[in-house]
């Protein structure tokens, strides 16, 4: 082979360049020295991949803040199934919540840990035996059936009282009052009666909750009815009134995309931090990326006013939690 091809071939393998990025070195923490968690998570800006996106959530989930923004808060059932329950609960408990959009099982399982806790369980596990044993499995968390058991009964006297004077209620008045009865500091619900935060739940028959709800029906002949329509006008209402909105999506699904849809009739979101597993290649609503929303209006478009951290919510979320609202140092 000729010089010349060589150098050829060798200018494909290693090519030259004089361009230096304007941009920060790649560098990960230190571990030299007395460990300090909060610079932990500040050299996550610099690590890359999904921690650099982490960063960015904690700085626009701070902004939110020093603007004053009403935030939203949104979650599957999932994130009360496991021990984000209490996460979620403590940033409404500490006032950094100003509107929870959730689902109906987030509710159910809610109400039923204030009395009886889920079990750490396997995600390995003989599936016919758990059925007979009477334990419904969420992952790697054990459900045993004694719990919608008892829920049934506990909703039946609630919804004695719930329905007595009025017959058309809307979710949330059904979550408000739940949250009122509620004994527990962990219950979501609980702190969310206590500190005024509103819960929307747009889908709140997909669940136990339904199920119960026309079983109880049936059983009573009563024409009782959930009404969404109202909480739609006053979420729009709430967003329209707000200067500057803010929105952590954990999770995805109808609630992050009622809040995404709220937002739209005041010119969308300003700041938008969405914690989500979801792939963007089947065009789903979950796997839709905020950049999406941006097309359709829901969110601002600005330079630094949202991210999306592709991780699975129980990683991150508590670090998100305790950097960006509990544990500030600015």
């Amino acid at each position: 082979m000729s010089n010349d091809t060589t150098e050829e071939t060798h200018d494909h393998v290693v090519p030259g360049s004089d361009n230096e990025p304007d941009t920060a070195d790649v560098r990960g923490y230190d571990f030299r020295g007395e460990f300090d968690f909060d610079d932990l998570l500040d050299s996550y800006a610099t690590t890359g991949f999904q921690a650099t996106h982490l960063a960015e959530g904690i700085e626009i989930s701070k902004k939110m803040q020093d603007d004053d923004a009403t935030i939203y808060l949104t979650c599957t059932s999932n994130i009360i199934s496991s021990g984000l329950r209490e996460v979620v609960a403590s940033l409404i408990r500490e006032g950094y919540v100003d509107v929870l959009i959730t689902t109906s099982g987030s509710l159910t399982e809610d109400v039923i840990k204030s009395a009886r806790p889920f079990k750490m369980g396997e995600w390995q596990a003989d599936e016919a035996e758990l059925r007979e044993q009477g334990i419904n499995r969420l992952g790697n968390i054990y459900v045993p059936s004694d719990r919608y058991v008892w829920l049934e009964q506990y909703l039946y006297d609630f919804f004695d009282d719930f329905f007595a004077d009025e017959q058309v209620r809307t979710p949330t008045a059904f979550a408000r009052e739940l949250g009122e009865r509620l004994d527990d500091e962990n219950s979501v619900l609980k702190q969310a009666a206590d500190h005024d935060v509103p819960v929307y739940c747009p889908a709140l028959t997909d669940a136990e909750v339904g199920n119960f709800l026309y079983y109880y029906k049936q059983a009573n002949d009563v024409d009782i009815g959930i009404e969404i329509l109202d909480d739609y006008d006053k979420l729009i209402e709430q967003g329209l009134l707000a200067d500057t909105t803010g929105l952590i999506a954990v999770g995805d699904g109808v609630p992050k995309h009622h809040a995404i849809m709220t937002n739209l009739f005041r010119g969308g979101a300003d700041y938008v931090v969405y914690i989500s597993t979801g792939m963007e290649g089947d065009g789903s609503l979950s796997g839709a990326p905020p950049d999406e929303a941006v097309s359709w209006g829901k969110i601002k478009e600005q330079e630094t006013n949202y991210t999306q951290i592709e991780a699975e919510a129980t990683l991150v979320f508590p670090l998100l939690a305790a950097a960006a609202f509990h544990n500030r140092d600015d």
